[in-house]
């Protein structure tokens, strides 16, 4: 493959991949705490008091 072969993306196209970027580190941050809170909701506080 050559330079010649390559895309040259836009400023416009630039600033559009990075917002996308954004939203799905955003969207995937949020679930892993979504899940982090629903596991701790199902066990309840008795996750504390288990033994070592």
């Amino acid at each position: 493959m050559t330079n010649n072969d390559l895309v040259t993306m836009t400023d416009k196209q630039k600033k559009a991949r990075r917002s996308r970027n954004i939203a799905i580190g955003l969207a995937l941050g949020a679930l892993v705490i979504i899940f982090y809170i629903a596991t701790i909701a199902k066990f309840g506080p008795s996750i504390l008091d288990r033994p070592l």
